[in-house]
């Protein structure tokens, strides 16, 4: 093949190209019309002219295309190589308002866990140094010191008459009360009954006693027998 004829399927290619860009940007352009039944007729009557002119435009088209390609395609370097070599401007830095908080300091801190230690052994342990105290040459003597005296309080007593000495070393002893009525003023005698310690059972029914508080002896005593003031006649 000779390079005419290259050329010539070079261009009818280009043209078939041109020609199929150029009704895609033409139905996408179009906007869609209603069919209308009277203009479907002169439609199919212009669309053979229609397509009988491209043929004759797709020659000249090519020839004017290339050099056209060409020199936009040395144009798009020349255009973006400045744009390359332009400093990228900074973006403008908005600064939050003073009342504001920072988003940072707004979130929470994540708790932080701490690992825990595994317990070594005894021996394993960091061994810590005491400090050793100097044992004196001479051991000091114990020294006890005296128990001081112990004032005894002014024990209650009370005087009585015997009512009971069935028991063994245990007196019921009554004594009784005279005092004056704080309202009706009017001297009212009362009685009461305590159980007493007589540990030699020396006392006995009717006699007049005189008896001191102690400790506790039993579930119930808590005086002892001082003195026989006057025995019974």
């Amino acid at each position: 093949m000779s390079d005419e004829t290259v050329n010539e399927t070079e261009e009818t290619d280009e043209t078939e190209e041109a020609a199929a860009v150029e009704e895609a940007a033409q139905e996408a352009a179009a906007p869609e019309v209603e069919e209308v039944p009277g203009q479907a007729d002169a439609v199919a009557e212009a669309a053979p002219l229609e397509e009988a002119e491209p043929t004759e435009a797709a020659d000249e088209a090519p020839a004017a295309e290339a050099p056209a390609a060409e020199a936009s395609a040395e144009e798009a370097p020349a255009e973006e190589a400045p744009a390359e070599e332009a400093p990228a401007e900074e973006a403008p830095v908005e600064e939050a308002p003073a009342d504001e908080a920072p988003p940072e300091a707004v979130a929470p801190a994540a708790p932080v866990r701490k690992k825990k230690q595994k317990r070594l052994p005894r021996p394993l342990r960091r061994q810590r140094t005491k400090a050793k105290r100097e044992k004196p040459a001479e051991r000091k003597p114990i020294t006890r010191l005296p128990k001081p005296e112990h004032t005894r309080g002014r024990r209650q007593e009370r005087q009585g008459m015997v009512v009971s000495a069935s028991a063994d070393k245990t007196i019921v002893v009554r004594v009784d009360v005279a005092k004056v009525h704080p309202i009706y003023k009017k001297v009212v005698k009362r009685s009461s009954r305590f159980h007493a310690h007589d540990e030699e059972n020396q006392a006995k029914v009717g006699d007049l006693v005189r008896i001191v508080e102690t400790r506790p002896i039993s579930r119930l005593k808590r005086w002892r027998l001082q003195e026989i003031v006057e025995a019974a006649k």
